[in-house]
């Protein structure tokens, strides 16, 4: 006869032993569903500063404030198995030395997180074993109200931003921003699971399984503004469709 001890063991072992398997199947099932992401990303504006980019730097220097248009769809990204979302913007252009086998570089000027719906509203066991609460009669008004405003919320994963502000400012590893050519803006997204592997952008034209690569999610090539003078800058305006205009800004120190 086994000991209750041992019984414990093997009980524990089988059961752990089932939760790993379980949790493989799930985090290997949502390469059943499919994906195709969509983002639409066009330049606003983009203005050329020397200064201090933030509050500890200890020197100026010049760094970029870009803003942008961004609608995109990532609602096709949550799943059963999709605890949270992560977006960002990309800005890349190439590297400042002349060695050709040196990547370009890249700064993030905005980023935003996404709850799934069990994320944002966790089930909580203890509701379960309260008693219902006693509702007071409400209008046929009221009800209608409530049913169109719940039916109007967007699903997760769309996202519409006008004329957005940038959340970080970037800058160049050798101080110099302005005049800086071939820059463009790139929509990347990393999917936090809840079990499983962390999964990151897939680019357009790539695919995994039922995973289609993202259509879209870049802008055009730009040249950052140059500066003119000590005290002002000057700011690439996408007043239209065309090439882009400069316009005076003054500088922010």
């Amino acid at each position: 006869m086994h000991s209750t001890l041992v019984r414990i063991q093997n009980v524990f072992g089988f059961f752990t032993t089932v939760a790993f398997c379980t949790a493989i199947l799930v985090a290997f099932s949502v390469t059943l569903t499919a994906q195709e992401p969509s983002a639409r990303l066009e330049l606003r504006n983009v203005q050329v500063v020397k200064g201090r980019p933030h509050y500890y730097s200890s020197k100026k220097e010049e760094y970029a404030h870009i803003k942008f248009d961004l609608d995109a769809d990532f609602s096709s990204l949550f799943n059963w198995n999709t605890k949270q979302l992560f977006v960002y913007i990309l800005a890349t252009w190439p590297s400042s030395t002349t060695v050709s086998s040196t990547p370009p570089s890249q700064a993030i000027i905005w980023d935003t997180i996404i709850n799934s719906h069990s994320q944002t509203h966790p089930l909580n066991p203890l509701h379960l074993l309260q008693a219902p609460k006693k509702t007071s009669k409400t209008t046929s008004k009221s009800k209608r109200s409530i049913s169109t405003g719940a039916a109007d919320e967007p699903p997760l994963g769309i996202i519409h931003l006008k004329n957005s502000k940038p959340k970080y400012q970037i800058t160049n590893i050798n101080g110099k921003l302005s005049s800086q050519g071939n820059v463009t803006l790139e929509v990347g997204w990393n999917v936090q699971p809840w079990v499983g592997a962390l999964t990151w952008t897939l680019g357009e034209g790539k695919s995994f399984a039922r995973w289609n690569g993202i259509k879209g999610g870049k802008s055009k090539v730009f040249d950052m503004p140059a500066l003119k003078g000590k005290s002002a800058s000057q700011e690439t305006v996408i007043a239209s469709p065309g090439k882009p205009k400069a316009a005076e800004a003054s500088a922010v120190v």
